[in-house]
């Protein structure tokens, strides 16, 4: 299994990929993006092409992310789930939102880098 180091690298990643969503680094974010990423949100899946141009028209605007527990747990020496809980407040068609998501991220590792395979938010229940 992956040592404690590649661990934290694909959190490093995780956090830096948070970061360039919300300043919109649509260049970044498509180096990272796997060529056949899928991206599910709470309404919609979305290919790799079409997440970039959300980011890119503000469409959704990732304003600010609080992660709040992650955890990154190896299949393969190659492929890592990275869960993060994590508070996110968004500006949606206009609209701020704050909701409490676990967000899955699945990770591969080719030709030495890792690339994001699938990003998948599911939204917490709070409770009342």
């Amino acid at each position: 299994m992956p040592d404690i180091n590649v661990e934290q690298e694909l959190l490093n990643l995780s956090r830096e990929k948070w970061r360039w969503m919300s300043e919109r680094q649509t260049d970044s974010l498509a180096a990272l993006f796997h060529e056949k990423a899928v991206f599910v949100h709470m309404g919609a899946t979305m290919s790799r092409d079409q997440e970039l141009e959300v980011i890119r028209s503000g469409g959704i605007h990732y304003k600010d992310v609080d992660i709040q527990e992650s955890s990154v747990p190896f299949v393969t020496p190659t492929t890592a789930i990275l869960l993060n809980k994590i508070r996110l407040v968004a500006v949606v068609g206009g609209n701020e939102v704050t909701n409490p998501f676990v967000v899955t991220e699945v990770y591969v590792r080719q030709n030495d880098a890792w690339s994001l395979a699938s990003l998948s938010f599911t939204r917490l229940l709070t409770p009342p």
